[in-house]
C-alpha cells in the first residue's frame, strides 16, 4: 500500500521501440496509505517474464527520470524510450518501473515497484497505467516469504523482509540506477552463476550478395550498452568473426566511438563465400570497450548461425533463404564470450 503510479506504453513495431511516458505518483486510498512516497526519482529496466529466463543485471543500461523535489505527489511527465526491442522481447518480458527516495548524503530508498507483462501491449497502441505500487522483492538467501499470483495472474516469490541499504551511491559507477540494481543483484543470487547478463543491443545488416558471390555484414548501431568505464560510459567498437575460420582471416573490426552507450558505426564488412558454404558457418560479433594502455573489456556479444537460437538463428536463416535481400534486425547482447573469440587479441 504505497500509492499509485501512472504511466502510458506504447511498443512501436516498426522501429522496434518501447516508448514509455512516466506521468505522476501520488498517494492513493485505494491502496492504503503511502507514508513512503516522498522525493522519489522513477527508474525503469528490462527483466525476463519469469525468474528463470533473462534478467538485467546493474551493469545494463537503465532509463532513469529527473528527481521531484519534497513532493508527495510527484509529476514527470518525461518520456523515455529503449531501442532494440523485438517481437520476442514482447511475448517473453516484463517491464520493470521502480521509485526510490534519492539521498546525496545517504542511502537511496526504495519506497515501491510495478511490473508489467510486455504480451499486454499491443503493436502501434498506445495503454494507459494506473496501478498501485508494491514493495516486492524475489525470495532468496536470506529472505522469508510465499509464492503467489501477481496482479496479472503470473506467479511471483513476495517477502516480508525489506531490503537492505544500498551502498552510498559516491562509491559506485554513475551509471547506477538505484534500488532497481539491488533488485537485480538479488535475482542474479537466486538463478546462480551462470545466469547470462543482457549488455545491450546491436543493430545487424545481413544481405548475400549473388553478383559478388559473399556475405555483406553491416554494423549499424548498438543501443543502452552496459557501461564500462568510471565515467558511466564506454568507448565501444565492434569485432566480427565467421567461424570456422581455418585460415583466421575473417576478422573486421570498426572504428571506436568515444563515450557512449548509443554509438553509431553504419560501417560493412564483406565475407566472399559460396551460399551452400555459409550455410554451414557462425558469425561472431562481440563489442568492445576500447582501454589506452590495458586491455579492451569485453561488453557483449551474439552469435548468428544455424546453432543460434530465436531471432539470431532466424536472421541467419532468412539471409540465406532471400539472397541479395538487406535484413536489418537487432540482437541482444549477452555476457556470454565465445570461446574463440576469448582467446583472441584484445585490439
Amino acid at each position: 500500500a504505497l500509492g499509485t503510479l501512472e504511466f502510458d506504453l506504447l511498443y512501436d513495431q516498426a522501429s522496434c521501440t518501447l516508448h514509455c511516458s512516466i506521468l505522476r505518483a501520488k498517494p492513493d486510498p485505494a491502496c492504503g496509505s503511502a507514508p513512503n512516497l516522498r522525493l522519489p526519482p522513477a527508474s525503469v529496466g528490462l527483466g525476463d517474464m519469469y525468474c528463470e529466463h533473462f534478467v538485467p543485471t546493474p551493469k545494463a543500461n537503465k532509463l532513469k527520470t529527473k528527481t521531484q523535489r519534497n513532493t508527495l505527489n510527484p509529476v514527470w511527465n518525461e518520456d523515455l524510450t529503449y531501442s532494440g526491442i523485438t517481437d520476442d522481447d514482447i511475448t517473453h518480458k516484463v517491464l520493470r518501473i521502480s521509485v526510490c527516495d534519492e539521498d546525496k548524503l545517504s542511502h537511496n530508498e526504495f519506497i515501491g515497484e510495478i511490473r508489467v507483462p510486455l504480451r499486454r501491449l499491443k503493436p502501434s497502441q498506445k495503454k494507459h497505467f494506473n496501478i498501485c505500487l508494491e514493495r516486492q522483492v524475489p525470495v532468496c538467501a536470506g529472505l522469508r516469504g510465499t509464492t503467489g499470483r501477481g496482479p496479472w495472474g503470473d506467479q511471483v516469490s513476495r517477502t516480508f523482509s525489506l531490503p537492505p541499504q544500498l551502498a552510498s551511491p559516491s562509491s559506485m559507477s554513475v551509471a547506477l540506477r538505484g534500488i532497481s540494481c539491488y533488485l537485480k543483484e538479488l535475482e542474479q543470487v537466486e538463478q546462480g552463476p551462470g545466469l547470462l547478463e543482457e549488455r545491450g543491443r546491436i543493430l545487424l545488416s545481413l544481405s548475400y550478395s549473388s553478383r559478388r558471390r559473399g556475405l555483406l555484414v553491416g554494423i549499424v548501431r548498438c543501443a543502452h550498452l552496459a557501461a564500462m568505464d568510471v565515467n558511466g560510459y564506454s568507448d565501444p567498437y565492434v569485432k566480427t568473426y565467421l567461424r570456422p575460420d581455418v585460415d583466421k582471416k575473417s576478422k573486421h573490426k570498426t572504428c571506436v566511438k568515444k563515450k557512449t552507450l548509443n554509438p553509431e558505426f553504419n560501417e560493412e564488412f564483406f565475407y566472399e563465400m559460396e551460399l551452400s558454404t555459409l550455410a554451414s558457418k557462425t558469425l561472431e560479433v562481440t563489442v568492445w570497450d576500447y582501454d589506452i594502455g590495458k586491455s579492451n573489456d569485453f561488453i557483449g556479444g551474439v552469435a548468428l548461425g544455424p546453432g543460434a537460437r530465436r531471432e539470431a538463428r532466424k536472421h541467419w536463416s532468412d539471409c540465406l533463404q532471400q539472397p541479395d535481400a538487406a535484413l536489418e534486425r537487432w540482437h541482444t547482447l549477452t555476457s556470454q564470450l565465445p570461446p574463440a573469440a576469448g582467446a583472441l587479441p584484445s585490439a
